[in-house]
């Protein structure tokens, strides 16, 4: 019997790295600016706790009930915090980790952990605050663009790190705070602890819109190497002079 002559099937062609969609960015910022919202009642809240406890006579004249009602709406602002925070952090962590696997897909050989720790590194107690910004600067680079003429890539940190700053801030200004008004055995005090409380919330509206920026940043950024490659789209050639 002689030997088949049918062609060997060709090997499938490489896929194109993966291009995450976009209905987990908008569902990212829809709960930043929810998160935005909570903090600005929150805000709202305190200065109106502060202007019950500070009137203009001292806040041994204010009345029970306004002092209550003050209270009240103050940790109602408090309890939608809460309400926002856990699905939004859920949200997020989810874009964080589809985001890992993507920019991983560009170049792995810029990660120094797994897919998995851009989930697990926002479980372990202290090691979040500093791990999460060790993924996302990881990921940051990956979605560089390669410069065409083989120099070192010219990365701008500034929106990751202003991000991650805010933060970290915000985290270890809301425990000063907390630590504040447990301890709190006057009006005075308690004032002064929901006066940290307000720093602390400044810090997490602001660092819900640098994480705004950085998540729209770092799509856009992994998109454009994703559909153009490592060294991005070449630079439009100049149409030749037309002939007289």
């Amino acid at each position: 019997m002689s030997e088949s002559r049918a062609p060997r099937p060709l090997p499938p062609l490489p896929t194109s790295p993966p291009v995450p969609a976009r209905g987990f960015l908008v569902a990212v910022l829809t709960g930043l600016a929810l998160s935005a919202l909570a903090d600005l009642f929150s805000l709202f809240a305190g200065f109106r706790y502060r202007a019950v406890v500070d009137g203009d006579a001292g806040f041994l004249t204010a009345s029970e009930e306004e002092l209550d009602a003050a209270a009240s709406l103050y940790d109602t602002a408090a309890r939608c915090q809460m309400v926002v925070l856990v699905p939004c952090a859920i949200v997020f962590v989810v874009w964080f980790f589809r985001m890992r696997r993507a920019t991983g897909a560009l170049a792995p050989d810029r990660f120094r952990s797994g897919p998995g720790w851009a989930i697990g590194a926002w479980l372990i107690p202290l090691a979040n605050l500093w791990l999460p910004y060790r993924v996302a600067f990881d990921m940051w680079g990956a979605a560089t663009v390669l410069p065409s003429d083989g120099g070192l890539p010219r990365t701008r940190l500034w929106p990751l790190n202003l991000w991650w700053g805010l933060f970290v801030a915000g985290i270890l200004f809301s425990r000063i705070a907390g630590s504040e008004v447990d301890d709190a055995g006057t009006l005075a005090e308690v004032r002064d602890g929901v006066a940290r409380y307000m720093v602390s919330d400044a810090l997490h509206l602001l660092a819900a819109a640098t994480a705004a920026y950085f998540a729209v940043q770092l799509t856009a950024m992994q998109r454009y190497k994703a559909v153009y490659g490592p060294y991005g789209a070449p630079p439009a050639q100049e149409a030749p002079a037309p002939s007289s």
